[in-house]
């Protein structure tokens, strides 16, 4: 069997691959080299293979060439399309810088309005109680005038009586008494005078009375309206400041319990009024114009909260987004990084205590502000540094500037927020002053 099979082979290769001779001649002797059909069929393989091998090598290398030429098409497309993106965001930022700037005027001028609000309502309510003391003492005089009006007619019918009752000797005596009926006479006479006197008295207080009642409810009209436009300026204002506490996770209340702890503004907190000296229950007006300073109150103290906490950004001049908060490379990165120009500003974003000011390994040239309620920034790659350890910074106020050092591929500042000593991500803090700053 394997020799037919052998035999077929050699057949099939003798017709494909015929032996040939290969003679080399030289000047004394002639040589020849037998190419056998097998050794034929072998070299005809292995020059196959090698164009072959040649040829996918060649396609491999032009297909890489051209799916890296495309490659870094599509690289530079991505980046362009990246910076358009990032262009696009430090546009919005600029418009949101605009609108948050419109937003603060328009809160200080609803601010002013509501202390001119709260001056009227004080004047208001001076007016009020002033009204009521003239009642109380119209009512006192109409009461005595009532009195007196009483007193004079009792009087008169007692004369009347004396007289109705002493007409027959006085009248047997006329002859002898004609001077006591003079005198009765002009008894009678001053007694109805005073009578009339009392009634129009009385009528002249009835009067005022009903005019002091319609201006008192002219000024509870007032007062209303004036209660109204401060209710809905107090809710207009301190419900963004709100959400923007609750955004950034902080606790409204247990925030205003800590800042009013520390309150060291002039004046102090804003106290209730009290419309009444003689221990009485407030009046609905009172109650309602201490919830109103209650969220006066509210207001002032998110407004030193806000000042204290770093809502805002560390840079004014044009910048954009390079890197955020995250896991990068398998490491946290626990800032988020602006680029800009070479030396441009940083500001410290809350009011705060610099607690580092120097070089520190990574970070390079770096400044450390400690916060209100637990919390830290910090300002990383600065090629200036423009404060000292222990110096006391305002929200806005320059701290440095923009650089390179440290471990930095560009410039850039790498800006950093932590509570409690961990990191967090300070946008958190950014965003949810948007809508408010």
């Amino acid at each position: 069997m394997r020799t037919r099979l052998a035999i077929k082979w050699h057949a099939l290769l003798e017709r494909y691959f015929p032996e040939r001779r290969l003679f080399l001649r030289s000047d004394s002797d002639t040589r020849f080299i037998r190419l056998r059909s097998g050794t034929q069929a072998i070299a005809t393989l292995g020059i196959a293979l090698t164009v072959g091998w040649t040829i996918v090598a060649t396609s491999i290398l032009l297909m890489d060439s051209i799916s890296a030429g495309n490659f870094r098409e599509q690289s530079r497309r991505d980046q362009t399309t990246y910076q358009q993106r990032l262009n696009e965001l430090s546009r919005e930022r600029d418009i949101r810088a605009a609108e948050a700037k419109a937003a603060q005027d328009r809160f200080n001028t609803a601010l002013a309005q509501v202390s001119e609000m709260q001056s009227q309502l004080l004047d208001s309510e001076t007016r009020r109680r002033e009204l009521e003391t003239g009642i109380d003492v119209i009512q006192s005089t109409l009461g005595t005038a009532m009195k007196q009006r009483e007193d004079a007619s009792d009087r008169l019918a007692a004369l009347e009586a004396q007289v109705a009752s002493g007409g027959p000797a006085l009248a047997a005596a006329a002859s002898d008494g004609e001077g006591t009926v003079d005198l009765l006479s002009d008894m009678l006479a001053r007694t109805a005078a005073e009578r009339d006197q009392v009634v129009a008295d009385a009528q002249d207080a009835l009067v005022r009375a009903d005019e002091i009642a319609t201006e008192l409810r002219l000024r509870e009209e007032q007062n209303d309206i004036i209660f109204r436009q401060l209710e809905d300026a107090m809710t207009i204002s301190v419900e963004p400041l709100d959400k923007m506490f609750k955004a950034a996770g902080m606790n409204p209340d247990s925030l205003i319990k800590q800042v009013r702890k520390g309150y060291s503004g002039q004046g102090g907190p804003l106290t209730p009024l009290t419309f009444s000296t003689r221990g009485e229950e407030p009046s609905a007006d009172a109650e309602r114009a201490n919830r109103i300073l209650g969220e006066m109150d509210k207001l002032n103290m998110y407004r030193i909260a806000a000042e204290k906490a770093p809502f805002s950004v560390p840079l004014k001049d044009p910048f954009r987004f390079t890197s955020g908060f995250g896991r990068r490379w398998g490491r946290l990165h626990a800032g988020t990084d602006f680029a800009a120009p070479h030396g441009t500003a940083i500001y410290a974003t809350a009011d705060g205590v610099v607690t580092h000011a120097g070089w520190m390994s990574g970070y390079g040239r770096l400044v450390k502000v400690q916060h209100e309620f637990g919390i830290e920034t910090r300002y990383a790659h600065m090629s200036k540094i423009n404060v000292k350890v222990g110096q006391r910074v305002s929200r806005g106020q320059q701290v440095g500037a923009m650089g390179n050092t440290g471990r930095s591929t560009g410039t850039h500042l790498h800006y950093e927020v932590r509570v409690g000593g961990e990191p967090v991500n300070p946008m958190i803090y950014i965003k949810a002053a948007n809508d408010v700053f």
